[in-house]
């Protein structure tokens, strides 16, 4: 896999607590990386960092990436073969309550992250971490390219578009320099559903938190429209651009979108209704009922374009609609209902999804 490029490659991941974070610092130990790993906590309670008991498997600073000088000490003293930049504060709603935290740890994060490698100046590949949320949305019906302008209606959103430009301006500055040894790339990726996500404001999660129960869920927006992809399809693209980056310095600067495949726009009704069945309610109307308090605003529609991926990096996404509900299911309903030992079904479901993009013999499955 991945060329075996990981292998025995020491590997920052910054955010490594998260959801994302986790399921990154699984792949990379199955690949045989040496994990090293920044975050100021664990974010959530459960978490999929504390329930596959991952600290014990790699090294593990707790810190703040807004510490620059703490930063720069670690990036300085670990010298990473390669940087995945995923810490952020990445809750919408959050953004209203706490703009100016939001601000911080998803701008002055990234510029801190930048300058520490900036300085250090080893030889690394890093990939910059974002958001679709970063392009400005009106909405429109086609998805958005690497080109498309930055912005965003909310404070998350603003926030995430201005890392974008951070990042571009550090890398003309300073990192097309010729004696930059610094490669540096973006990924971009929209809506992550699967097993080991409990951060709040999350349909998936509400969900499969009150079918443990055996109960109803409430949902806004039932007709809203969303990209559904499962977590791992984002990592395989991180992953595959960390590879052709290491190998291609001309993907240096370069920006990538990795989504789904267009069938798998969906609305939240859809989603509750095929996640649904696999927890045994008797009649679909069991599982969720619609309220219309929509207490900030959201996206009715957001897409990514994901053609320059398969052009430049021959990726793309693995799973089907149905392969990514059965995977995110499986996983919760084993959690919460069976006695399996949950890393071992995260390995599990890393393996079946390596399998699956295999058979549709893609590019990183070498």
């Amino acid at each position: 896999m991945f060329n075996n490029i990981y292998r025995d490659k020491k590997v920052l991941i910054t955010g490594h607590t998260g959801f994302k974070g986790s399921w990154l610092t699984v792949w990379l130990l199955k690949l045989g990386a040496q994990v090293v790993g920044i975050s100021k906590d664990i974010p959530t309670k459960p978490s999929m960092f504390e329930e596959l008991q991952i600290k014990e498997k790699i090294k593990y600073y707790q810190m703040d990436i807004r510490d620059l000088d703490k930063l720069s000490e670690v990036v300085l003293v670990e010298k990473p073969d390669f940087v995945f930049h995923l810490a952020a504060q990445p809750i919408v709603s959050t953004s209203y309550t706490n703009p100016i935290e939001t601000i911080s740890s998803n701008v002055m994060g990234t510029a801190n992250i930048l300058e520490a490698l900036k300085v250090s100046n080893h030889s690394c590949v890093v990939i910059m971490i974002t958001s679709d949320k970063a392009y400005d949305n009106i909405e429109q019906i086609w998805g958005y390219k690497e080109n498309d302008q930055m912005g965003g209606k909310d404070v998350y959103s603003g926030s995430k578009g201005a890392a974008e430009l951070i990042i571009k301006s550090y890398f003309y500055s300073f990192f097309k320099e010729s004696d930059c040894n610094i490669k540096l790339a973006i990924g971009r990726a929209g809506n992550v559903i699967g097993g080991g996500d409990w951060a709040k404001d999350r349909i998936v999660v509400d969900c499969m938190e009150a079918w443990s129960k055996n109960k109803s869920v409430e949902i806004r927006s039932p007709e809203a429209t969303r990209p559904w992809q499962h977590v791992l399809e984002p990592l395989s693209g991180y992953l595959n651009l960390g590879l052709e980056l290491d190998r291609r310095k001309v993907l240096h600067g370069e920006a990538f979108n990795f989504g789904p495949r267009a069938e798998q726009n969906h609305t939240v009704k859809r989603l509750l209704e095929d996640l649904s069945r696999y927890w045994n309610f008797d009649k679909i109307e069991d599982a969720f009922t619609v309220t219309d308090n929509i207490p900030f605003h959201e996206a009715g529609l957001l897409k990514l374009n994901c053609d320059k991926a398969l052009s430049s990096l021959k990726w793309q996404a693995s799973l089907a609609y149905e392969e990514t509900i059965e995977f995110t299911s499986q996983w919760y309903f084993d959690f919460y209902k069976t006695k399996k030992n949950i890393f071992d079904l995260t390995i599990a479901q890393i393996d079946a999804y390596e399998n699956i993009a295999k058979t549709k013999k893609l590019q990183w499955t070498e």
